[in-house]
């Protein structure tokens, strides 16, 4: 039996294997499905927000926790960019999230003059809230779920998709409380919402959030128990019940 048709090049055959995963030049071939990281060069204003993200594997921390829940069969990219002020958002014809750069920059602004002291905790928290609703919704998309039309009820959507997942993880109710604390600071530094703006009003993303926290775990945040939050509990059950009712197509078993 003659072996040429084996011959491959030495680089490809141990890349192959296990044997040597740090190899220079080794780099196994991204998944057909799911969730996939990528960042992009920056423009050189944005530099220091895309080594922070690289820094933190912000994108790698995301995309891991989203591929471990759910088993999507087509590949959505995650893309951190420049964007110019474009951003961040979710396009369905690329199916391809893109977190903006810019959009960091910000949001460290608002955090460091409100607060007086470096925010990367903070801004990290805000990056995964970020992501999740983005995530929210390329699923909407996927899933073909009767909230896509690209108006409020669709944001609204994905921002329970966001509670879904940060209050799935550990610690996950400080990201979504950082969250909305940084919808109340950009509400104080630009009270006027945009006219075009399909989102709700950033207060009211923020009580949602605070809602999602308390009623997840009324016990463990006495702090936020006022009358008007009594219905949280419900409220959040509905939530978490309506989403993995939707997501039962993708959930991995």
């Amino acid at each position: 039996m003659t072996l040429h048709r084996l011959r491959l090049p030495l680089v490809s055959i141990l890349c192959a294997t296990v044997l040597l995963p740090a190899l220079s030049g080794c780099e196994r071939p991204p998944p057909a499905g799911g969730f996939a990281p990528r960042h992009e060069e920056p423009a050189e204003a944005d530099r220091d927000s895309a080594d922070f993200l690289r820094q933190r594997k912000l994108l790698e921390l995301v995309t891991t926790d989203l591929n471990a829940y759910l088993d999507v069969p087509h590949r959505i990219t995650v893309v951190a960019r420049s964007c110019a002020g474009e951003g961040s958002g979710y396009d369905p014809v690329t199916q391809r999230i893109e977190l903006c750069y810019d959009d960091l920059t910000e949001d460290r602004k608002l955090f460091e003059e409100a607060d007086h002291r470096p925010a990367d905790e903070s801004l990290s928290e805000v990056v995964r809230e970020t992501l999740h609703h983005e995530a929210g919704h390329a699923l909407i998309d996927a899933l073909d779920l009767p909230v896509r039309d690209g108006g409020r009820a669709e944001e609204d959507a994905a921002d329970r998709f966001a509670q879904l997942m940060l209050l799935r993880a550990p610690e996950g109710d400080r990201a979504l409380l950082t969250a909305a604390r940084a919808y109340d600071l950009a509400a104080a530094a630009d009270p006027a919402p945009a006219p075009d703006d399909e989102h709700a009003p950033d207060p009211a993303r923020a009580e949602s959030h605070r809602c999602a926290a308390y009623g997840h775990d009324p016990g463990h945040h006495p702090d936020l128990a006022t009358p008007a939050r009594a219905h949280c509990p419900a409220t959040w059950s509905t939530t978490r019940d309506a989403w993995i009712h939707d997501l039962t197509p993708l959930l991995r078993r």
